[in-house]
């Protein structure tokens, strides 16, 4: 862990402020549909909800980790409360099993397929409520979200699906990188509030599939499809996060997986942060392909740098390029082009997941 910085802890002060009083406040008034319970999917800077075409299993279970997580607003609980009902009452596939991946604006399915995503992040999501209102229908479907994920998800080599139809047809869809990497976040938040052998099992054995069908040989970052696959890439942002999982968690750290993303993060941070901007997309040999800039990678290369020896000199600068580049009085900048310029005005309610975890690292730290 790298040492604090004098500086730290006054900007550290300044974005937990914007985040407490600009951000989360958005997703308890204009941001929330009190007809559906449910976020919209994303607000306009003017906090005027875009129009609904959707609404996402994966988008409520974010928020509801946003609301279980260590905010303190009036109202959290039963926010959280509310997110997590409407997760059973609009998602659940009472026919099947699991949860549809979204509905559409009168509350019907829309996209009837289960996709790991959207169930890995229902395990998150339960983990954290679960530790916080030890409900046991709240357990009993971080159980049931888990025992979907082994049973119908689950490939011979310790990999998963990315996904299925809606009664588990296979799609051909194979594994994916992002997918998989937030199944690992399940199984960590998972083993965090609970002993469970068998999904640390699933875990050590999701971590050895990782290395040996992800790991790109030459430089170890891990690539978005499996080693191998026609016009693969890798996107520093992940590697950042990969990283943080990797080096917080006791049973991973000092894994062949931890090894390779050690590895992988001075490269990632040399060919995809320009400027102290990471760039979203690069190739296997380290050229950019999308130099897109997103405040999700920030502030996951933001709470990486917490965990590096050589970290704390850089996380003022970085709290600096946060701030400037990406908040603003109404809330923030969801992206911005290769230029910098401002390339999406839109506020997705998946957003302040991302803020609340770096939150947490950066807390961690000081």
């Amino acid at each position: 862990m790298s040492e604090l910085s004098p500086a730290q802890p006054a900007l550290l002060a300044e974005l937990q402020r914007h985040f407490d009083q600009r951000i989360v406040p958005l997703w308890q008034g204009p941001g929330w549909n009190p007809d559906m319970a449910l976020p919209f999917e994303a607000l306009a800077t003017t906090h005027q909800p875009l129009p609904v075409q959707r609404y996402r299993a994966m988008a409520c279970a974010r928020q509801l980790y946003l609301f279980s997580s260590r905010i303190e607003q009036p109202g959290a609980s039963e926010r959280a409360a509310a997110l997590f009902r409407s997760l059973q009452r609009h998602f659940h596939d009472a026919e099947h099993g699991g949860w549809f991946y979204s509905i559409d604006a009168q509350g019907k399915p829309l996209d009837r397929r289960k996709d790991l995503y959207t169930h890995a992040f229902i395990i998150f999501a339960c983990a954290h409520y679960w530790a916080k209102s030890r409900d046991s229908l709240v357990e009993s479907t971080l159980n049931a979200a888990l025992s979907v994920v082994a049973e119908r998800f689950a490939t011979e080599d310790g990999l998963y699906e990315a996904s299925l139809g809606e009664d588990w047809q296979a799609l051909g869809s194979g594994p994916l990188q992002n997918p998989l990497m937030h199944l690992a976040e399940a199984f960590l938040a998972t083993l965090a509030v609970r002993e469970d052998d068998a999904v640390r099992d699933a875990l050590v054995a999701l971590s050895d599939a990782m290395q040996a069908h992800f790991i790109d040989p030459d430089h170890g970052v891990m690539l978005e499809k499996p080693r191998g696959a026609v016009d693969n890439w890798f996107e520093p942002g992940h590697q950042f996060e990969w990283f943080y999982l990797l080096e917080t968690s006791p049973l991973l750290k000092g894994t062949a997986l931890h090894a390779s993303l050690q590895r992988a993060f001075a490269f990632a941070e040399e060919r995809g942060v320009k400027d102290g901007a990471v760039l979203a997309m690069l190739d296997p040999q380290g050229n950019v392909r999308d130099a897109t800039q997103r405040i999700w990678a920030q502030a996951e290369y933001l709470r990486a740098l917490t965990l590096r020896a050589d970290g704390a000199a850089k996380i003022p600068a970085q709290l600096e390029v946060l701030r400037r580049q990406f908040l603003h009085e109404g809330g923030w900048h969801e992206c911005r082009d290769g230029q910098g310029v401002v390339s999406r005005d839109d506020m997705p309610s998946t957003t302040p997941y991302h803020l609340a975890t770096c939150l947490e690292g950066l807390q961690r730290s000081c």
